[in-house]
């Protein structure tokens, strides 16, 4: 049985070493982390365009107009500080009428925000935490690798499953064999992965939030709030979880935080002027007889 659980780590090697081989294999641009994808991005986009007008449908939609426009504004200045063009990307910003306190973004470029988040919000910078992760995930392509991973399970599954037939395995320890191998997934590839995409989201995300000027230091502001909210209870140990522990990246957002002030507060500098241009243009261009 030991055997069955070392195997299949060298199974998903030898698949991501052929489908690198294949041109499988990327680069998230803001860490210069590498990637296997075995979809492309026409068909991230396609399932991600499918699944937010099902979301849409089956969601109510929210029409206070406060939310909207600060939703609208938060999000098209991050979507702006990304500061590439995303293929196939056509943002758009829905709020959802929920008590969830969630929101998500697909590619695409389709974002939504839940009034339940937006109630726990208490600035702009708060949201611009929570867009700027959302976005992240996008811009990084993370659904595209979580489908690739599945993908190479569902290899290693078949795989385990031929190899199982060609010894004869009584079917006891083929059924031991497929729980370990199945935990073994998901524990130590599966979940691992989860918690490095979601840390990487925290890590873009808040530049992005920095360079639509909005204050990074409001991001663990918020995910304090947010551990307030969600309490403890229940909640599985870190390597068990799909996300970092809540003090974990709170740290690691504190930690963060300081080093992009300089880039928050030009980009905050540049937003105010063009704010201020159509004062200052009637200002300037004032008839001095009409004071």
């Amino acid at each position: 049985m030991i055997a069955m659980t070392i195997r299949p780590t060298g199974i998903v090697s030898l698949i991501a070493l052929l489908a690198c081989g294949w041109s499988g294999c990327t680069t998230v641009p803001e860490t210069g982390r590498s990637q296997l994808l075995l979809i492309s991005a026409e068909q991230e986009t396609a399932m991600g365009l499918s699944a937010f007008s099902q979301i849409k449908q089956e969601e109510p939609i929210s029409t206070n107009k406060m939310a909207i426009d600060q939703v609208n504004r938060v999000g098209r200045r991050i979507a702006a500080s990304v500061g590439r063009e995303l293929p196939h990307a056509e943002w758009e910003f829905v709020v959802f009428e929920s008590e969830q306190l969630n929101a998500f973004a697909l590619p695409g470029g389709k974002v939504g925000v839940y009034t339940g988040l937006l109630e726990l919000v208490e600035s702009d910078d708060e949201l611009a935490a929570v867009i700027g992760h959302e976005i992240a995930h996008v811009t990084s392509r993370h659904s595209g690798e979580r489908v690739t991973q599945q993908m190479m399970a569902g290899a290693v599954a078949l795989g385990a499953e031929v190899y199982m037939e060609s010894e004869d395995m009584a079917s006891s320890d083929r059924w031991v064999a497929r729980t370990l191998l199945g935990a073994g997934t998901q524990v130590g590839v599966m979940l691992p992965f989860s918690r490095l995409h979601e840390t990487e989201a925290d890590v873009i995300g808040l530049r992005f939030a920095a360079g639509a000027g909005y204050d990074p230091r409001a991001a663990a502001t918020f995910w304090q709030k947010m551990k307030a909210a969600s309490g403890e209870g229940g909640r599985p140990p870190e390597f068990l979880s799909t996300h970092p522990s809540p003090d974990n990246r709170i740290a690691r957002l504190q930690e963060l935080a300081p080093a992009l002030l300089p880039l928050y507060r030009e980009a905050k500098a540049k937003f105010e002027a063009l704010e201020m241009e159509p004062i200052m243009d009637r200002e300037i261009g004032a008839d001095p007889g009409n004071k």
